[in-house]
């Protein structure tokens, strides 16, 4: 009897379930069209449209394996909480890409995370932002990656635990956190914020990396932009908050900071960020770099959860000169991170922070030197930094293979204490267990 009951309880949860995903995931038929993008072509081929939504969307990033992968064939991986996901290969090869798709299957992808074969797709794959794209630009994206060479290049095998190794269950977690619709304009709004929340939402996803996720690893609506950890890295708070977010920035330092990836006075990208900006932001045009700017200042303020604000007050390097560190810095000169600071570092970012070789070396109020865990200073001395920016190479070596953990921790202690005025609180075993997720 005990048994019966169980076995009911299941089938009654799993039709629940099912009648729950297809009610929240019901198409809407009657929502509007996106907005027009500044510079995407309208009156060329589909082709040229979908190559610059292509960039738009940063599909190139999550589709190619870095150092060399072959382009949007897949096998990046993605390092999450419950084991490791690897990309598809989205080349037009019939085998093993999406050759074999109708435009049916690609939008059923895009729209609501089902491949062609009716598995559900992880969303790693961001089709949860995806779904807002218009059924236009979801298959003039289609008609690009088909115009380009296939790939040969098999699957490379998810290696999830259980239960997170079973498809069938994403329809549950779908009926929780997922809804399919398209972008609405918001008739109250001007054309620019709309090009600007179509360009950032839909198309950018900029919430599946910046926006806290809930204890099912969705996203936290009513906490968009807020910031977030992912994969070892900060993604920061990008709403209005003076503080903790983008508010006291001026236009042109956000616009110059989507553009080149660099914001005298408040951060150089890095990481998953340099990528965008590498692969995707630095492709967009003016008029929809002032979309995004417009769209992001509307961002209610959010303290968010890394509270992290860069630090306003003077910090020891604003004593200091190119050539010679503030006399507060000398104080304690047993400190092995001056010493490593001094003979390894000084040579591009300078005692001042403003950076000798290039503006990318810049420390000057960045909010990651106001970090007391230093998240993304000890990823960027690990893996150091290579992107290209309007022809220009910004690059910093890795140091991973140098340097010890104690090393580490006390470089990155003491830079965030002389140009975060923050108490560094890394340890050697904090970078151990770094080096084992990188």
């Amino acid at each position: 009897m005990k048994a019966r009951r169980i076995v009911l309880s299941l089938v009654v949860l799993v039709a629940l379930g099912t009648a729950a995903y297809f009610w929240l995931n019901r198409s809407d038929p009657s929502a509007g069209s996106a907005p027009p993008l500044a510079g995407a072509p309208t009156t060329t081929t589909m082709i040229a449209r979908g190559e610059y939504l292509t960039r738009a969307a940063d599909c190139i990033a999550c589709h190619t394996v870095p150092g060399g992968g072959k382009d949007f064939a897949g096998g990046v991986a993605f390092v999450l909480p419950f084991g490791t996901i690897y990309s598809s290969n989205i080349t037009s090869d019939p085998e093993t890409g999406i050759g074999a798709w109708s435009d049916e299957d690609f939008v059923r992808a895009v729209h609501e995370g089902v491949r062609k074969d009716g598995q559900s797709l992880y969303p790693a794959f961001p089709y949860t932002s995806y779904t807002a794209l218009s059924r236009a630009d979801v298959l003039a994206i289609k008609a690009y990656l088909f115009s380009l060479p296939p790939l040969k290049e098999p699957e490379r095998s998810n290696e999830l635990s259980f239960p997170f190794n079973q498809r069938w269950a994403m329809g549950f977690w779908n009926a929780a956190f997922f809804k399919s619709q398209r972008f609405k304009s918001d008739d109250s709004k001007p054309a620019q914020w709309n090009r600007g929340a179509y360009l950032a939402t839909a198309l950018g996803h900029c919430a599946e990396c910046h926006t806290p996720r809930n204890f099912g690893f969705g996203l936290k609506h009513g906490s968009e932009l807020a910031g977030e950890e992912v994969q070892g890295w900060k993604a920061y708070n990008i709403t209005s908050d003076s503080q903790h977010g983008i508010g006291a920035w001026t236009d042109e330092q956000i616009a110059a900071y989507l553009k080149s990836g660099h914001a005298a006075g408040r951060a150089s990208a890095s990481g998953p960020m340099a990528e965008v900006v590498s692969n995707s932001l630095q492709y967009l045009t003016a008029e929809d770099v002032a979309s995004l700017v417009n769209y992001l200042r509307s961002v209610p303020a959010s303290t968010g959860p890394l509270h992290i604000a860069a630090n306003t007050s003077a910090p020891a390097a604003a004593r200091a000169s190119a050539a010679l560190p503030a006399q507060a810095a000398l104080r304690d000169a047993s400190d092995p991170g001056l010493a490593l600071f001094a003979g390894n570092c000084t040579g591009c970012h300078t005692w001042d922070g403003f950076g000798r070789q290039t503006a990318y070396a810049d420390l000057r109020g960045v909010r990651a030197m106001a970090d007391p865990a230093a998240t993304n200073i000890t990823q960027v001395i690990l893996h150091g930094s290579n992107y290209r920016i309007a022809g220009q190479e910004i690059y910093m070596p890795a140091f991973a293979g140098g340097y010890s953990d104690a090393e580490i921790a006390a470089l990155s202690n003491f830079v965030v204490r002389y140009f975060g005025n923050q108490p560094g609180t890394l340890t050697a075993k904090d970078i151990a267990q770094r080096r084992k997720d990188m």
